[in-house]
């Protein structure tokens, strides 16, 4: 295996790509075989080429994700053709139209010891300045000599003594409403409250899986994320944000509705007319550590640090001591309000506390749909006004026939689409009787169509009325990313 270049000049004219193309009669120089180098290469697809010098060439493989960090994953390596050992040194942009276009660079180069090496198993030790390690390329079982189906695992040790692997989600921390900022304001750091939906995001090899508040794997909805990858690289690092689509350079909720209930191919055609912006604010785990044990300010820094910009995605400012004129801004610009965050604050996954404060100008209370009257006029056939509630006690451990709390009827903030939507669904869900145990005014049960208090809506209102209604609601739209028994009254 190794000593060929026949296939690498090829696919190469010299004339079109400033990679080092050797002429056919050139002898092949011989060096130690005991070299490497492994380039980030932005192709169609990110990967990383990992290259072994043996035999006067450099024996190589397109691995995806990049080396694994832990011993006991196995990852794709494609074996493409071998490369001259001036390659080595490559670093630029292949142009459009040629083989392999795109930007690469070097990420990692160094000496390594051969274990063993044959036409099926190549096995090393690497020691660069950011990978250090034994390493075995192996050929896929069933695949023939010659084959391009290798994998790649890593041998005995991680990375660090330390590493911690990634983990597939953390719940994220929630906020407290409050009608006031808190105080003293020089322990807080304010940021603007983003009209969207939380996600975390899971960055690893280049690739990103986006999953909701609830646990449900959103990854499909926004393929536009999937470029937050390319720019971190072979960076591991779990992120903590809110999803938005802007209008007019506002969030809009009412815009993010179309997106959220959109299947991975309805939302494909809709990224280019409604996109999305995913607006990072925590980093909860950074390249084998964890960091929500560190303080807000640290986690700050160490997220300002990558350098999240790109045309989906960004990381907002935050203003240490500066409430007042932040809430003034949010309110200035129609923004929904300021979340206070305590400098010395830990993350606490799942939960809601008291070290991260939401202050906004109205209240935004998530509902359970337990029921609708129909509409009139211009509505007729449509939802006139939606019946939502609460669940029972504290929600914890809710399930439907133990009844909900009525809040309120919602009759204004939907749009044909929404209402036509709505209809829809709820016709699917309807029951004989009544989801709330109580509690329906009289008027209100008149001519009401019971359904099943699966679907969870937000609203905005004013303020409590003194039987526990919600006084001027309006609708803004279904939340898939949220379950009945999740929903709380939230009192400010």
């Amino acid at each position: 295996m190794g000593g060929d270049l026949s296939e690498y000049r090829r696919k190469r004219d010299p004339g079109r790509t400033p990679e080092p193309v050797p002429g056919e009669g050139d002898a092949l120089p011989r060096g130690g075989d005991d070299t490497f180098v492994i380039q980030e290469h932005h192709a169609s697809r990110l990967h990383w080429d990992v290259r072994l010098e043996r035999g006067g060439v450099l024996v190589s493989w397109a691995v995806p994700k990049g080396l694994p960090a832990e011993p006991g994953t196995i990852r794709l390596a494609v074996r493409t053709e071998d490369h001259p050992l001036e390659y080595a040194s490559f670093s630029g942009v292949i142009p459009k139209g040629e083989y392999g276009a795109g930007e690469m660079f070097i990420w990692d180069r160094g000496r390594y010891e051969t274990v063993k090496w044959s036409d099926r198993e190549v096995d090393v030790v690497l020691r660069g300045s950011r990978v250090e390690g034994e390493f075995v390329f192996f050929r896929r079982e069933g695949g023939a000599a010659g084959g391009k189906d290798w994998m790649v695992r890593r041998r005995h040790e991680a990375v660090r003594p330390d590493w911690v692997p990634l983990p597939e989600w953390v719940p994220p921390m929630l906020a407290t409403a409050a009608v006031e900022l808190p105080g003293p304001v020089s322990r807080f750091a304010f940021e603007f409250k983003w009209d969207g939906v939380r996600a975390i995001a899971r960055v690893e090899g280049g690739r990103v899986q986006l999953t909701s508040r609830a646990g449900n794997d959103v990854t499909g909805a926004y393929p536009e994320l999937q470029g937050l990858g390319e720019q971190l690289g072979a960076t591991q690092v779990l992120l903590d944000g809110e999803i938005v689509a802007l209008e007019g350079g506002r969030p809009s909720f009412g815009a993010l509705q179309q997106r959220m209930h959109a299947s991975a191919a309805q939302a494909r055609r809709l990224a280019g007319r409604v996109p999305v912006t995913f607006l990072v604010f925590d980093v909860l785990h950074l390249d084998g550590a964890s960091t929500v044990d560190l303080p807000y300010s640290r986690r700050r820094e160490l997220l300002e640090g990558l350098g999240l910009r790109g045309a989906h995605w960004l990381t907002p400012k935050a203003f240490p001591g500066q409430g007042a004129a932040v809430l003034a801004a949010s309110r200035e610009q129609g923004l929904e309000g300021v979340v206070a965050k305590r400098l010395d604050s830990r993350y606490v996954p799942g939960q809601r506390s008291a070290s991260w404060v939401k202050v906004t100008s109205v209240l935004t209370q998530e509902v359970v749909v337990g029921g609708w009257r129909p509409g009139e006029g211009k509505r007729k056939g449509l939802v006139g006004a939606l019946l939502v509630g609460f669940p029972a006690g504290d929600g914890g451990g809710w399930v439907e026939g133990d009844g909900l709390v009525f809040a309120g009827s919602v009759g204004t903030g939907f749009d044909q689409a929404e209402l036509e939507r709505l209809t829809a669904r709820l016709a699917g869900l309807e029951v004989g009787r009544s989801p709330f145990g109580s509690g329906v005014p009289r008027e209100r049960a008149r001519g009401a169509r019971w359904v099943r208090p699966v679907l969870v809506g937000e609203v905005v209102h004013r303020q409590w009325t003194a039987d526990g209604r919600m006084r001027f609601p309006t609708w803004r739209g279904l939340r898939p990313d949220k379950a009945p028994g999740e929903v709380r009254r939230v009192d400010g």
